[in-house]
């Protein structure tokens, strides 16, 4: 039986309410920014099996030792895949270093099934790779000028002082840990913690993921060899870029993790069509 309050009746239900929370140049932008991104993953990883190690400073191989290499070992049936950063060895047969493809056993960096193309062509991957990065690199100028020109920038992401105090920022983290995701009037805006790591993506990490790409091609070197000086040499660069690039991957993972928990609908609804429900503390997800 309902509860009933003192005048008899069964109380009310709070009410969502329903703001347009995301604009329709966000929107846009953000899914692709998806398909970009994904691509450029794939294609890179292609491209990365070509020489599946990273070193410092200009120069690679020829007797000088990677800090990072995903190899392979022969076995008496079979090839043994290994990832070694300095000096830890880690076993990764069947995913990277060796790998299964139409049921045969394969020396390779990544497996076929995560690169584009799935076969080993140096020459196409890098096709794919700067098709999507100049793609992903317009992209991104528009969400830019549409951040600076309609205040998105300094309405929704800039932080308040109050906002990043140690005191704050650790009741965040806490709040996270416990999966308790604001409700009622803090679920308007975004918090503390995605405010930082938004700020940290767009400002941070993708300017060095392109600055780095932009240094290991020749043909740029050639107009502005200031970068290869300011980045150290060519295979600092790429070390740089193959860290940015998966820190990325790891913000997308913890991004889509905590989009599933606070409510997978309510935010994929907000992203497709610009409506995020608002609810009361009371009420549940």
């Amino acid at each position: 039986m309902a509860d009933i309050d003192m005048a008899g009746a069964p109380p009310l239900r709070p009410k969502k309410i329903y703001i347009r929370r995301h604009s329709i140049v966000t929107r846009l932008t953000h899914w692709l920014n998806v398909l970009c991104l994904s691509l450029l993953l794939m294609s890179g990883m292609q491209i990365f099996n070509a020489h599946p190690a990273l070193y410092w400073g200009q120069y690679g191989g020829d007797g000088d030792r990677s800090w990072l290499e995903i190899s392979a070992t022969d076995g008496d049936t079979q090839p043994y895949g290994n990832v070694r950063i300095g000096n830890l060895t880690i076993p990764t047969t069947g995913v990277l270093g060796a790998s299964k493809e139409d049921g045969q056993w394969t020396e390779r960096g990544f497996p076929a099934w995560a690169t584009i193309p799935s076969y080993q062509d140096l020459a196409a991957g890098r096709r794919w790779h700067f098709f999507f990065a100049w793609l992903f690199v317009i992209n991104g100028l528009i969400y830019l000028l549409y951040g600076f020109v309609a205040g998105h920038f300094r309405r929704d992401l800039a932080p308040t002082v109050a906002e990043v105090t140690p005191h704050n920022l650790l009741h965040e983290i806490v709040e996270h840990a416990r999966l308790r995701f604001p409700k009622g009037e803090k679920a308007r805006r975004y918090n503390a913690l995605q405010k930082l790591a938004y700020l940290l993506v767009i400002f941070i990490l993708l300017p060095l993921m392109l600055a780095t790409g932009l240094t290991m091609s020749p043909g740029i070197d050639a107009g502005y060899p200031f970068l290869l000086d300011f980045f150290g040499g060519r295979q600092t660069a790429r070390g740089i870029h193959f860290i940015t690039a998966w820190s990325i991957v790891l913000f997308v993972i913890v991004h889509v993790a905590m989009v599933i928990l606070s409510g997978l609908w309510n935010n994929m609804r907000s992203m497709v069509t610009g409506r995020y429900a608002i609810r009361s503390e009371g009420e549940d997800a």
